[in-house]
């Protein structure tokens, strides 16, 4: 078992509150805290806005405090994931992974996003658009085909892995051993105390996988390059005056990861939203203009990540507390998507709630804010949008054949890993 009842604090929050409080920050770093998370997020909202961790790390639960946080750089990135990752620090000479921009501060963040941004323009991501609904048609096939399916398996994992794989330039032959790589080191994006032994091994394990593969691969491309994102960076990194061999490495890798895990969980997340409510999937087929805000708001209604992490660079106050530079915290995504006083109804799935451009409702932070937003969120957005466009064109019937489906044990990118379903045409 993991230490995950270590992350729970007896005596935070308010005085009256401290031994609830407790428990519930207990039952949410468990795994078993995933099936009833927003549950457990109401209540912590109800009880204060800050929770200290006995790691050190105060729990953010307010969409506006969690937004400030995201959208100031004097929150760093990199000294919180040393904190809670102490096997992947950045300066580590044992680094299990090279230094990821994820993980990073201006100005090398800045450096290092501005060179893999050029992949994800507005011109290159609606270029995609075709291959995306040829696949997205081909997989939304094979489950009618099949009747009954773990739409996880079938069609979840291999839309966006194909398509970030296709744009990075890993062949298809290896998409399998990427993916397994990728499922590890997400896995070990939760803090060390969470994961089992044998969670942190196989998540080195991914890394040194991942890490030889990209340094064959990248030799290749050198070779004989080709129209990809790998192509084009190793041709950065053999000028030797922008990009490290390291970069470069954790570059690829990071794109992988992040390029399809969190797409995962939001086909997972947000096909079965709109399955439990069959009357806003019913409106979609009405109102195919709705189609894209639906996107956003599954988005806001059950994030595909549920936390991240920052810490202080200088004195600076949130929910009514200084922290001193090193102090972190961490802003609960999910719980700020949720929260009552930034959204209306928040429990309720609406999928016209962004909609009017007139009366915009506060922004999901599923993506984050500030120079951390989501790359790859244009991308994501368009797969999920085209996949429904496909479901609703070909699906007649679509329904969960379990009421409970079987969650991941991730808390960071919180996803669904199996989920039974029937398609009908």
């Amino acid at each position: 078992m993991s230490n995950s009842a270590a992350m729970s604090v007896p005596g935070a929050g308010p005085g009256q509150f401290a031994s609830s409080v407790s428990d519930i920050m207990a039952r949410f770093f468990l795994p078993d805290g995933r099936m009833g998370q927003y549950e457990l997020l109401r209540d912590l909202r109800a009880a204060g806005p800050l929770h200290r961790t006995s790691i050190g790390p105060y729990l953010l639960t307010g969409y506006d405090d969690c937004a400030q946080v995201l959208q100031d750089s004097a929150w760093s990135h990199a000294q919180e994931a040393a904190l809670l990752h102490p096997g992947v620090a950045r300066e580590s000479a044992r680094s299990e992974l090279p230094a990821s921009f994820l993980w990073m501060d201006p100005p090398d963040h800045t450096r290092l996003r501005n060179l893999v941004s050029k992949a994800f323009t507005a011109r290159r991501v609606a270029s995609l658009r075709p291959r995306i609904h040829e696949l997205a048609g081909r997989l939304v096939d094979g489950a009618l085909e099949a009747g009954a399916f773990d739409l996880i398996e079938v069609i979840a994992y291999p839309l966006p892995l194909t398509i970030v794989c296709e744009l990075v330039g890993v062949p298809a032959e290896a998409h399998q051993s990427v993916r397994k790589w990728a499922s590890a080191l997400a896995r070990g994006f939760d803090p060390d105390l969470l994961l089992t032994e044998q969670e942190r091994a196989d998540r080195s394990e991914g890394a040194r996988q991942f890490q030889a593969y990209f340094r064959a691969l990248i030799d290749e491309r050198r070779t004989r390059p080709t129209d990809d994102l790998l192509s084009a960076l190793a041709a950065v990194e053999d000028r030797g005056d922008v990009l490290t061999e390291g970069e470069l490495l954790a570059t690829c890798v990071t794109l992988i990861v992040a390029g399809h895990e969190t797409s995962v969980n939001l086909v997972g997340n947000g096909l079965l939203a709109l399955m439990r409510h069959q009357d806003q999937l019913q409106l979609l087929r009405r109102r195919r203009d709705l189609v894209a805000p639906a996107v956003a708001e599954l988005l806001r209604y059950d994030s595909p990540v549920t936390l991240t992490t920052r810490a202080a660079t200088r004195p600076l106050t949130v929910a009514g507390r200084e922290f001193a530079p090193g102090e972190g915290v961490i802003p609960l995504i999910a719980s700020a998507n949720r929260d009552e006083r930034a959204f209306s109804e928040p429990d309720r799935l609406d999928v016209t709630r962004y909609h009017n451009r007139q009366a915009q409702p506060s922004r999901s932070l599923s993506f984050s804010l500030g120079i951390h937003y989501c790359l790859g969120a244009p991308l994501a957005s368009l797969e999920m949008q085209v996949l429904i466009h496909e479901v609703l064109d070909r699906v007649r019937v679509l329904e969960p054949l379990h009421d409970s489906p079987r969650y991941k044990p991730n808390i960071v990118l919180r996803g669904i890993a199996e989920l039974p379903t029937r398609f009908l045409s």
